[in-house]
């Protein structure tokens, strides 16, 4: 590895700065985290250096030989962009100006990667298998990582809210950082013989639509969740009673009727106490997972009414929306964020009130968590009138598709998190992006197009309109299927599959057989890290293996069967444990026409024989956790796919 030493002209910036003035530290000109100490900057790439300092100053940055002048903008905003460097270092950044002087040090150059997504991603090499061993054999100076703290905004960010920092790998920083996304930069270590850098930013339990652009999400249906999320941001009032109309719209298609009304008929049963209504004692609410109406009278005085108020809710698992007196006031999504509305004008009366929640909870324990004593109605000379006690419940098991979500809920926002958490890293230049995420998106249709919307979206961001995108196909979870089926966890996979049949730089990583049927966070995320770096060689050093490996190429209609020909195979097709493929289906126009074939294997390809009934779709694999055994010699899973019969 090249060794740039500390150049004399870094003295003399230093002394120049010194001369024009005094020199404080804490105003000194500073780099964006993407260029701070120990960082690594990609290769062969003209260097966009950016970062903070006085507004109006002129800012000189200086890596190696390479120097490079800006005049910071109105909001003390820099941007230098310095030649191309290959791998090499290490180098030491320094930015000079009258403000002062900031250096980072042991700055690589080499190939960064941006590894995003929700929970399978965030998930740290601590809490994955064997991670003892890994976290005492993590040490390697020449790999980097970066991760961004969580965090939330309503527009998007020039900088961040929380900073994130490079770490250089070793057994005191490894174990805190993303299992995939480290073992992906480990195994191509063996491989690539320069510095290695990875940004991790993701979120458990995150819809795709946070991750996306405002410009993204316009292009797929979602300008109104942009504008009611910019709206939140100026008038909160106002963004939240226009949510609780648009859920309230949804309801009454779906249910034709309104229990958020004060006098709804239904069967209202006390409170216990507050707290997880799995522990209220209820048989009916043990694993209940769903919709809970809950509702509280409350008695004001018409000198109360008069003035402001606040209603606060403590924790609420998972989304609520809020009702007083049949009109809506509030909406949220976050588990961990203590609830608190402020009441519109108009919102009580004098007399008999009533406070309507409801909440749907999705995964675990659910409802008003509380504590009892945070449950209340605050007036605006500090009267506070305790809610803690006197609740209704009432289990509500209808379901319908397309609930509306807050925009500003922290999981199913509509690009909060790409406003806090990707739009702050600027434009640094990127070997490529892993990207691990689908989960929360299986019941919502669409996925295709929003992935597609979302890469499209990031390219532009980073300056690199060919971006290489490994897109981690999602993995098995829940109970084998017996029988053919619906399956929203099929829908996402095959919507994977074809935005990366479209793209030649989006790889697809497989993991259909390295998933848990009891846990959505499968723990062996080595063998994940190493199938990710295989994907990345390909699309983004052109190695000679296939992406994915095996993957449908096309399917034909022979006499008497239907054939589906693999590509990406290495070796030869195989039958694990068997002398046939199972996992194919055969369906015509609906649901109930799908029957399971057995696969006679040749080569490439798969023969299904026909059973009588004229099939017009084949599909493979089709279920949350669908049971396989079609492999190639290289021990690579074949991947799941819906394909038309021509």
């Amino acid at each position: 590895m090249l060794t740039a030493p500390f150049r004399p002209s870094i003295n003399r910036m230093l002394a120049s700065a010194c001369i024009l003035g005094s020199i404080s530290p804490a105003l000194a000109a500073e780099l964006d985290p993407a260029f701070a100490s120990h960082a690594v900057i990609q290769r062969d790439r003209p260097i966009p250096v950016s970062g903070t300092a006085d507004p109006g100053e002129t800012v000189t940055v200086e890596i190696g030989a390479h120097v490079g002048t800006a005049v910071a903008g109105r909001d003390g905003r820099f941007r230098i962009v310095l030649p191309a460097m290959a791998a090499g270092g290490p180098y030491r950044i320094t930015v000079a100006a009258r403000s002062g002087i900031s250096i980072a040090e042991d700055v690589l150059i080499g190939d960064v990667f941006l590894c995003s997504g929700q929970s399978n991603m965030e998930m740290t090499i601590a809490e994955s298998q064997d991670s003892r061993a890994q976290i005492a054999n993590s040490g390697d100076t020449a790999i980097r990582m970066m991760t961004v703290p969580r965090q939330t905004a309503l527009d998007p960010r020039v900088t961040f809210e929380k900073a994130p920092r490079w770490d250089v790998a070793g057994p005191q920083t490894a174990g805190a950082f993303s299992a995939a996304c480290f073992y992906m930069l480990k195994d191509l270590r063996r491989t690539v013989d320069v510095p290695l850098g990875a940004i991790h930013s993701s979120w458990g339990g995150t819809r795709i639509s946070s991750w996306m652009s405002d410009a993204a999400l316009g292009q797929t249906g979602a300008a109104v969740e942009v504008q009611l999320r910019q709206l939140s941001a100026k008038d909160p009032t106002s963004a939240q009673r226009g949510f609780g109309t648009r859920w309230e719209s949804w309801w009454r298609a779906a249910h034709k009727d309104a229990p958020w009304m004060p006098d709804a008929d239904r069967d209202w049963r006390p409170v216990p106490k507050i707290g997880y209504w799995e522990d209220w004692g209820d048989p009916e609410l043990v694993e209940y997972n769903g919709f809970m109406w809950l509702r509280r009278e409350l008695l004001l005085t018409a000198a109360q009414v008069a003035q402001g108020a606040t209603l606060d809710l403590g924790l609420l698992d998972d989304q609520d929306v809020v009702w007083i007196n049949g009109r809506p006031v509030g909406g949220g999504g976050s588990i961990s964020t203590p609830r608190r509305y402020a009441l519109p004008k108009g919102s009580l009366k004098p007399g008999r009130n009533v406070v309507t929640v409801n909440v749907n909870d999705l995964w675990g324990k659910g409802g008003m968590a509380g504590p009892a004593d945070s449950i209340a109605l605050t007036f605006r000379d500090g009267q506070r009138l305790p809610l803690g006690e006197g609740w209704s419940y009432s289990p509500d098991r209808r379901r319908a598709p397309g609930m509306p979500r807050p925009p500003w809920d922290d999981t199913a926002g509509a690009g909060n998190l790409y406003a806090a958490m990707i739009a702050p890293l600027g434009s640094p230049a990127l070997k490529g992006v892993a990207w691990y995420q689908g989960e929360s998106d299986t019941a919502l249709p669409g996925y295709a197009d929003r992935l597609s919307a979302m890469i499209a979206a990031w390219r532009a961001q980073f300056d690199t309109p060919d971006l290489p995108f490994a897109i981690v196909s999602l993995a098995g979870f829940g109970a084998p299927a017996a029988a053919p089926g619906a399956s929203g966890w099929a829908d996402v996979r095959n919507d994977q599959r074809k935005v990366a049949a479209n793209d030649p730089r989006v790889g697809l990583t497989l993991t259909l057989d390295i998933g848990d049927p009891f846990d959505v966070h499968p723990g062996e995320k080595r063998e994940l890290g190493r199938r990710l770096a295989r994907t990345m060689r390909a699309i983004a050093y052109g190695g000679p293996d296939s992406a994915s490996g095996p993957s449908v190429r096309f399917v034909t209609r022979g006499e008497n069967a239907v054939v589906v020909t693999f590509e990406g195979v290495t070796g030869s097709l195989v039958a694990r444990g068997s002398t046939q493929a199972i996992g194919f289906e055969l369906c015509g126009a609906d649901q109930a026409s799908c029957r399971f074939v057995p696969g006679i294997i040749a080569g490439n390809q798969v023969t299904l024989p026909q059973d009588g009934a004229a099939p017009t779709r084949v599909r493979y694999a089709w279920a949350d956790a669908p049971t396989i055994n079609l492999f190639d010699s290289a021990g690579l899973p074949a991947g799941p796919f819906e394909l038309p019969i021509p």
